[in-house]
């Protein structure tokens, strides 16, 4: 063994390369000896001072032939490098490269290099955790971070630290891989550089991994072929120089408090209960014409309920932060885009307002923040950004002052129960350590389809013990799941 963390030992590493199954008509890997370079955009950029997306699903435990769990593994790592094939730039590296702008003044360039030298490849055993320990339901029970976290390859790594040399003169890779075999099931994780790529790439990712788990090879695949090519504004300079004189100088390591987190469900039938309240609340009133969304409806629930869990004061600003997708809202965008294509929409009120005002009055915000994307106003953005570069940053509350922010990624649209290896649906699905804050919350497609959804939320241990024990917000939850 290589060593264990949280219950969790690390038997084996190894690099996953692309590669091409027998008889395969995908012609995606390029077969030129020179490594293709893409340069990263605006969007890309700002991300690379974030922790790598970190998701993963919860399996039941495979009826195994000769070899066991060896064999298991040995399968997907193969099944991975065919996916590989498709988005063989994952398994390239981040390259930094010194040059000078239009002034003279130093400036680096970030790209990455499409030199297929690997996707990082983990395999974990974890023989004391049980399926139940993962998703034991009760109010009351919470994530076991500590084990979950645990199941995920590359902790606590930030974008940049992909495009920094080791001690070796190695880099890191900026996909990895976990396959963590429990006592009666098993996790497959990813951690993916949130600098080449979004969420929407990570699950179109694990839908065409598994999808070529299941099937034979030479079958033609359901997932749909990805636009590699990066986009950008035609004013846009190609590559983008950035102006520091080393990476280093736009790092922040981030300081997280300590959180806990809880999985809630919500049936089709709860969700949509909500949607009709939120609008039957805000008709008759100017802004009838506006309806509210059932996503919009069940985060303003959960908006509601957190600031009366925080105990915020009742003129304390409250923000909800909500990452919008620039597919098919921006000109030139393919749903099929590998990249990051991700912009924020905020809503802001007071916490006495969000609270007194009802859930469609606070769904209305969220509906409105969104309603505002500009598609000029966004462009106009990626083309100031380059003269004027800002990043992400992990906002960092004190202990003294408690957050008043919530913030939503990923979709109740990315396919994530979908993803049959070859033995069956999975049980769950669970997010890493990366960029968990006070106030972060996850959204999923719920386990039962038609309509479900899932939170994933992230609060301060006593403001999510006191969102546990409200009422209101828990009378709409199907189950609280950890």
């Amino acid at each position: 063994m290589e060593g264990s963390t949280g219950g969790v030992r690390i038997v084996s590493r190894r690099l996953v390369r692309p590669e091409q199954a027998a008889g395969s008509l995908d012609d995606s890997a390029p077969s030129e000896s020179e490594p293709e370079t893409i340069h990263l955009t605006p969007w890309d950029l700002r991300m690379i001072t974030v922790d790598y997306i970190q998701k993963g699903l919860l399996l039941p435990k495979p009826r195994t032939a000769g070899g066991g769990g060896a064999q298991l593994v040995d399968n997907l790592a193969s099944s991975l490098a065919r996916a590989l094939a498709r988005f063989y730039p994952l398994a390239g590296r981040l390259a930094v490269t010194a040059t000078d702008d239009a002034t003279g003044d130093p400036s680096i360039v970030v790209s990455l290099r499409c030199n297929g030298e690997g996707a990082e490849f983990v395999r974990a055993e974890a023989p004391g955790v049980t399926v139940s320990d993962i998703i034991a339901s009760g109010p009351g029970y919470y994530i076991p971070s500590s084990v979950v976290w645990s199941f995920f390859p590359l902790n606590g790594l930030l974008g940049t630290d992909a495009a920094l040399d080791d001690d070796d003169g190695s880099r890191l890779a900026v996909l990895a891989a976990q396959v963590t075999e429990l006592a009666d099931g098993v996790f497959v994780a990813m951690s993916l550089n949130h600098a080449v790529a979004d969420g929407t790439t990570l699950w179109h990712l694990f839908n065409t991994w598994s999808e070529i788990s299941r099937t034979r090879d030479g079958c033609e695949l359901s997932t749909p072929r990805l636009v590699l090519d990066r986009w950008f504004l035609e004013t846009s300079p190609v590559p983008i120089a950035l102006p520091f004189a080393k990476l280093e100088d736009i790092v922040r390591r981030p300081v997280y408090l300590p959180v806990r987190e809880c999985f809630f469900h919500f049936s089709a039938e709860s969700v949509k209960k909500l949607k009709e309240k939120a609008n039957a609340e805000m008709a008759g009133t100017a802004t009838a014409t506006a309806t509210v969304s059932s996503l919009q409806s069940l985060l303003a629930h959960l908006w509601r309920t957190s600031c009366r869990a925080r105990e915020l004061a009742p003129d304390r600003e409250t923000t909800y932060t909500l990452l919008v997708g620039c597919r098919a809202r921006v000109k030139g965008i393919p749903q099929e885009y590998m990249g990051n294509a991700v912009t924020t929409a905020v809503a802001r009120s007071t916490a006495g307002d969000v609270v007194s005002k009802g859930l469609g009055w606070a769904a209305w915000l969220l509906n409105r923040a969104v309603a505002a994307f500009d598609e000029a106003s966004v462009r106009d953005d990626l083309a100031s950004w380059p003269r004027d570069p800002s990043f992400l940053y992990v906002a960092q509350p004190t202990r003294e002052k408690d957050p008043a922010t919530v913030i939503t990624g990923s979709s109740p649209r990315f396919d994530v129960y979908g993803n049959d290896f070859g033995w069956g649906r999975p049980v769950a699905v669970r997010s890493g350590a990366g960029n968990k804050t006070d106030g972060k919350v996850t959204v999923y497609e719920g386990r039962d389809g038609g309509g479900s959804m899932a939170l994933e939320v992230c609060l301060a241990p006593k403001a999510l013990a006191r969102l546990v024990a409200d009422e209101e917000f828990m009378e709409a939850v199907s189950a609280a799941v950890a």
